[in-house]
Formats: structure tokens, C-alpha cells, sequence
């Protein structure tokens, strides 16, 4: 089971975003890797094409590792680390609080 999905609020714990929160718009499992909104914002100049007149500089959030973030708690607030319970006969994300993460 995955420890991250989309929809989640988590929180960076290192790099030169420590400290902001946001929620995950895409996972890249492959690489182990999460797309947080607001997050690791970079500007990339875009040459304009067919499909993009204008061109540009385009500002879009980067990907960064998923060992950078943690899960918010739904009930503190903090980060937190995920434990997977086996609640019957189903797995669920909990909080190391013993909150359940809800499904997003």
C-alpha cells in the first residue's frame, strides 16, 4: 500500500521549501517521486510552437522525492509518519497518533 496518494496534505521536511504545505496533485511511483501544488516551483523558457503561440517563461512545480515529505495528521496538524493497520480484513493508512487517514 501506497504511503502517499493524491489528495493528501503533506508537509516538506527538508530542501529550500522546509516548512510549506500543500496537497499531492500527482504521484510518480517510479521514481519515488511526488508533485506537491505550490511546492518546488520552477520556470522553465518555453519556445513557442503550433500548440503554443505565445511561448515564455512558464512557472510549474517539479517533482521532488517522497522521502522530502510527510503526511499532515488530520487531528494535530504535524507531520507524522503512516502506519498501514489491517482493520478487518482491510488494510488503512493511520497516523502514528492512531488516526485514520481517510481515503482521498
Amino acid at each position: 500500500m501506497a504511503r502517499l496518494r493524491v489528495g493528501d496534505l503533506v508537509q516538506v521536511i527538508s530542501g529550500k521549501d522546509k516548512g510549506k504545505q500543500g496537497r499531492v496533485t500527482k504521484v510518480l511511483a517510479d521514481d519515488d517521486k511526488v508533485v506537491v501544488e505550490g511546492v518546488n516551483v520552477v520556470t522553465r523558457h518555453q519556445r513557442p510552437t503550433p500548440r503554443n503561440q505565445q511561448g515564455g517563461k512558464i512557472t510549474k512545480e517539479a517533482p521532488l522525492h517522497a522521502s522530502k515529505v510527510m503526511l499532515v495528521d488530520p487531528t494535530s496538524g504535524k507531520p507524522t509518519r503512516v502506519k498501514v493497520k489491517d482493520v478487518e480484513g482491510k488494510k488503512q493508512r493511520t497516523a502514528k497518533s492512531g488516526a485514520v487517514i481517510a481515503a482521498s
